[in-house]
């Protein structure tokens, strides 16, 4: 992983930006995560999205200096209770909350890998 540059943000080069499709993000950057191989250039930060707050991820998953509308970041799916299936999104502040329609994501030869979810945060329980 890139150094910090002292507030959380990843250092990288001039003029960097990072705006990958979902396809890259789970062919790429996925998958090379949980083969724990090496990443190019590793800027998505590991997070545990149970333990921060919404308004914090702008900060520790800050790419560069530049403005930014989107934050990328990976995290393990909790789980509410040990032996089912429900997932824990609640947080000290809040829970996210799936909204809408699960989108497919395929590879470029119509080939699905992946799922994308749309969570929502709301403050209180």
């Amino acid at each position: 992983m890139m150094s910090g540059a002292g507030n959380g943000q990843l250092s990288v080069p001039p003029g960097f930006r990072f705006h990958p499709t979902d396809e890259e993000l789970l062919y790429y950057y996925l998958r090379k995560k949980v083969s724990y191989e090496a990443i190019d250039l590793d800027v998505i930060r590991e997070v545990d999205l149970n333990k921060l707050e919404p308004w914090d991820l702008k900060e520790i998953c800050r790419i560069g200096s530049g403005p930014q509308n989107e934050w990328y970041f990976f995290s393990h799916k909790d789980k509410k209770y040990p032996t089912g299936t429900r997932t824990n999104r609640a947080t000290a502040a809040g829970f996210w909350k799936a909204t809408g329609r699960d989108k497919a994501i395929y590879l470029s030869n119509s080939k699905r890998i992946g799922m994308r979810k749309t969570l929502v945060f709301y403050t209180g329980r």
